[in-house]
C-alpha cells in the first residue's frame, strides 16, 4: 500500500481538514449537517469535485443517494464502500464522513502502489442515514433496496413542513434492484460508537451484527387549560403521563439488558402557564434479541397506557422504523478479520450496512473512538487511527477487488 503510516496520516488530515468546518456549530463544537440542507448540500459537492478529481463518475440512484466509480463502467460485480455525511442535531464530526474520507484516500493508496483492480470500486454517500430531518433513518439505503416504498418517502415532512420530495427536487425513484445487482459485496468504515477497541487496545476491528433497534412515536393528548386556575385534582396533563412513560421506559430497558432513550420531545402548545394538550416523546429502542426488543416495547406501551387512563389522557404509539438482528456476512467478516488481524465486535447503532446486507454481501471496519462518546462533540478519533482505518479499508478493498472468486470466500478456497 502506499506510503508510510506517517505519510497516510498526513494525507488523512489534508483532506479531512477541508470538509471539518462545514456545519460545525462554533459555539459548541457539534455538527448540524441536515439531510439536503446547505452544509450536506455542500459536503455532496464537495463529493463531486473528490470525484472528478480522481476520474470517478459520479451517478445518482433518484433516492439522493451518490456514487463515485472507479473502474469498468459495465462491470456488474462493483465493490461498493463509502457511508453518509447527514448528522444528528449537535452530532460528532467523524459519524458517517468518515467512512467517505476513508474511501477516497483508500483508492488514493491502491493507485499508488500501483493496484489495477479487477472488479470495480465504488464510493457511495448515502442520504439521511440519521434520520435527522424526516424522520426515518437509513432512507436513502431503505429507498435503494425497496424497505421503504417511493410513496411514503416522498411525503415525510420535516420540522417546517418540507416534503423530502421537495427536498430531493423529485419523487424519489425507489427500489433499484438493476444498481444491486451491480454490486458484488458493501464494505463500510465507520467510527466506533463506543469504547470497545479502547479496552481491545486495537485501532480497527471488523463488525460482526447489529442489534435490532427501532423508534416508536407516543402521542398523548390530554385537556389544555389555566396553569394557575386549573385545579390538580382536575387537570388531564399529558406531561404527566409522558414523565412516567419515560421512567418506564428507562427501568424497563435495565430490567433486559436492554437499551431505551428518548431524546425527542414537542409539546402543545408549549406555553409556560398553559397545561399541555398533546405531548408526542419519541421512543428509541434496542436490544441483542429480537424477542427482547418486542417485550420491552410492549411493557413501555403498557405502562404508558395504565398511566394515561390515571391521568385522564389518551395514549396512541406508532412504529415509525424498526429493523431486525443484521448478522453481517459471516465468511466476509471472518476473512476480513483474519485479514487485517483485527478482532470483531457487535454493536446496537444502526447503519446504511445493515439495510443493504439483506441484500448482498456486506461488511464493517470500526475504527477507534477513545472517548467512547458518539452523537455528541465529544466523539472523536486520532488521526494515526484514522490513517490505520483508511490503511485497512485499502487492503480489504484491494483483495475483494481482485479477487474473481465469490467475495466471501479466500482466493483459492474451495467451492
Amino acid at each position: 500500500m502506499q506510503g508510510t503510516p506517517a505519510t497516510t496520516t498526513t494525507r488523512f488530515r489534508d483532506l479531512w481538514d477541508e470538509i471539518a468546518p462545514i456545519g460545525r456549530d462554533a459555539r459548541t463544537g457539534g455538527y448540524l449537517r441536515y439531510a439536503f440542507g446547505e452544509p450536506e448540500r455542500r459536503l455532496r459537492e464537495w463529493f463531486r469535485t473528490q470525484a472528478e478529481r480522481r476520474g470517478m463518475p459520479v451517478t445518482g440512484d433518484g433516492n439522493g443517494n451518490l456514487f463515485a466509480r472507479w473502474g469498468d463502467p459495465d462491470a456488474t460485480d462493483a465493490v461498493l464502500t463509502g457511508s453518509h455525511f447527514d448528522s444528528v442535531p449537535q452530532g460528532g464530526a467523524y459519524d458517517g464522513p468518515l467512512g467517505i474520507v476513508s474511501a477516497f484516500l483508500a483508492v488514493d493508496e491502491l493507485r499508488a502502489a500501483g493496484v489495477a483492480p479487477d472488479r470495480p470500486i465504488v464510493v457511495g454517500a448515502f442520504v439521511e442515514e440519521e434520520g435527522a430531518r424526516f424522520g426515518v433513518p437509513c432512507l436513502g439505503s431503505r429507498l435503494l433496496t425497496g424497505a421503504l416504498t417511493p410513496e411514503r418517502a416522498a411525503g415525510l415532512r420535516d420540522t417546517d413542513g418540507v416534503a423530502f420530495a421537495e427536498a430531493l427536487g423529485d419523487r424519489p425513484a425507489g427500489a433499484r434492484p438493476d444498481l444491486l445487482a451491480g454490486f458484488a459485496a458493501f464494505l463500510e468504515l465507520h467510527v466506533e460508537q463506543g469504547r470497545a477497541l479502547v479496552d481491545l487496545d486495537a485501532p480497527v476491528a471488523v463488525a460482526t451484527a447489529i442489534w435490532p433497534h427501532g423508534r416508536w412515536r407516543f402521542d398523548i393528548t390530554g385537556e389544555p387549560n389555566h396553569a394557575g386556575t386549573t385545579r390538580m385534582a382536575d387537570r388531564r396533563d399529558p406531561m404527566l403521563t409522558y414523565a412516567f412513560t419515560v421512567l418506564a421506559a428507562n427501568k424497563e430497558a435495565r430490567l433486559r439488558g436492554a437499551h431505551a432513550t428518548v431524546g425527542r420531545i414537542s409539546v402543545e402548545p408549549n406555553a409556560t402557564n398553559a397545561v399541555p394538550s398533546r405531548v408526542t416523546g419519541w421512543l428509541d429502542a434496542r436490544a441483542a434479541e429480537e424477542g427482547t426488543l418486542a417485550e420491552l416495547v410492549e411493557a413501555v406501551r403498557a405502562k404508558a397506557v395504565e398511566r394515561a387512563r390515571r391521568d385522564g389522557t389518551e395514549v396512541s404509539v406508532t412504529e415509525e422504523s424498526a429493523t431486525p438482528l443484521v448478522g453481517f456476512d459471516a465468511s466476509l467478516g471472518g476473512r476480513l478479520a483474519t485479514l487485517l488481524d483485527a478482532p470483531t465486535l457487535p454493536t446496537a447503532a444502526g447503519h446504511d450496512a445493515g439495510v443493504l446486507a439483506g441484500h448482498l454481501p456486506t461488511a464493517m471496519l470500526f475504527v477507534r473512538n477513545p472517548t467512547g462518546v458518539s452523537h455528541s462533540p465529544a466523539e472523536s478519533a486520532t488521526d494515526a487511527d484514522c490513517a490505520a482505518g483508511v490503511t485497512a479499508l485499502a487492503r480489504v478493498l484491494a483483495e475483494l477487488a481482485a479477487d474473481p472468486a465469490p467475495v466471501g470466500r479466500p482466493r483459492g478456497a474451495a467451492a
